[in-house]
């Protein structure tokens, strides 16, 4: 007998499919009823490891018992060497630690609001873009560009100006002759998006154009980074260093963490007294950081998502290049989406009762994150599911 999954306790606030996972192992999730699932989604790039990691499900252990959190009162080891190995990663300078990558963002903002304020702005401003997506509370929902979930959410909080994706000229002409300006502030590949990715080209012209005008480059590498795209931070394909950069999902394999790495032009921006947080930087969250660096970098899973990323790609190409309905697959190492001419939300819905997880995005985007330490044998597993359901869905009806 199969045990429905409800949660009528719990405020409507996800559109939920009707299923409860109960454990995993790996790649594999099994829900309440004992089907077994292969999780192409890892919690929307959250589960680096997997699923009960053999190192990392131990050190874990090991922590609560000994201490799950102490306050920001007291000095942190885990703390420190969790940021100096994100300095050592990045390039960059120091690091704040909190919960999640809404507050990661919420804090860069802060960071450039007080930086234009240093220089004397009274009113700084932060460039953001279309399609963008930062967050739900009201700093971050005002930065994101997506205008469906704002709609009873107004007045929104100013101090934003929004452009479009690479391209350079109209990000100049947004500012030209505006002394407000503090910053600008993007996602290296929009995941709410689309997975759209900025160009390397762009990139280097908006880092130079921030150098020019005294401006903060600041990079949200919330789903894009840790690895997902075969380097540690998507931002480094393009030689580029960023001055602000919010970390989450990845860093602590599924226990919440969020980061905001900074470099050299905003290092000492905070003093103490501008920002905290309470849970932030606990020793749980920052033993899960640690741990998770330390076997991505002892298992070279960057070496596996630039193999296993380039299997997964070729053979999605292979098979859906010149389908009907397939506008473009797109991405970088293991963050992947499959473009549809159509909306396509019921995919996910199709692909749980085939035995997969993933989401769509932007309406009609599949999008792939799976853990990052998916073998070229799983990444065939989820080909040999998805693309009967995508052929089947597209060949049905517009």
């Amino acid at each position: 007998m199969t045990t429905p999954a409800a949660s009528p306790h719990c405020m409507n606030t996800y559109g939920r499919l009707p299923v409860a996972l109960s454990h995993g192992k790996g790649l594999r999730v099994w829900d309440t009823n004992g089907k077994a699932y292969l999780d192409a989604l890892a919690g929307i790039a959250v589960n680096t490891l997997g699923h009960a990691h053999p190192q990392l499900t131990p050190a874990l252990q090991d922590q609560v018992g000994k201490m799950i959190h102490s306050c920001n009162y007291y000095h942190i080891p885990l703390q420190e060497a969790l940021a100096a190995k994100l300095v050592e990663l990045s390039g960059m300078t120091n690091a704040f630690f909190c919960n999640s990558g809404l507050e990661a963002n919420e804090a860069a903002i802060k960071l450039a609001r007080k930086f234009g304020h240093m220089k004397g702005i009274e009113k700084p401003e932060i460039v953001v873009y279309e399609k963008a997506f930062h967050g739900r509370s009201l700093a971050t929902l005002a930065a994101t560009g997506n205008e469906k979930i704002k709609e009873g959410f107004g007045p929104m909080m100013e101090g934003y100006i929004r452009v479009p994706v690479n391209n350079i000229e109209a990000l100049k002409k947004a500012t030209e002759g505006n002394p407000n300006v503090a910053a600008v502030f993007f996602e290296t590949i929009q995941g709410e998006g689309g997975v759209k990715p900025m160009n390397t080209d762009y990139l280097q012209q908006v880092r130079q154009l921030c150098d020019e005008r005294d401006w903060l480059l600041m990079i949200d590498e919330v789903q894009c980074g840790m690895g997902r795209t075969g380097k540690w931070f998507a931002h480094q394909w393009s030689g580029i260093v960023p001055d602000v950069m919010p970390l989450a999902k990845g860093l602590g394999s599924g226990v919440p963490v969020g980061a905001v790495v900074a470099g050299p032009k905003a290092a000492h921006i905070f003093q103490p007294g501008n920002h905290g947080t309470t849970f932030g930087g606990n020793p749980l969250a920052m033993r899960a950081g640690v741990e998770t660096i330390r076997i991505m970098e002892e298992d070279k899973l960057l070496d596996n998502v630039l193999k296993v990323g380039a299997h997964l790609h070729a053979a999605l190409h292979r098979e859906l290049d010149g389908v009907k309905g397939v506008k473009e697959i797109r991405g970088q190492g293991l963050m992947i989406g499959i473009d549809l001419d159509r909306p396509c939300g019921v995919l996910m819905q199709r692909a749980l009762d085939a035995g997969l997880l993933l989401s769509v995005t932007a309406d009609s985007v599949v999008r792939l994150v799976p853990p990052l330490i998916i073998t070229e044998a799983e990444a065939d597993e989820v080909v040999a599911i998805l693309v009967p359901l995508i052929q089947t869905f597209l060949a049905e009806a517009p």
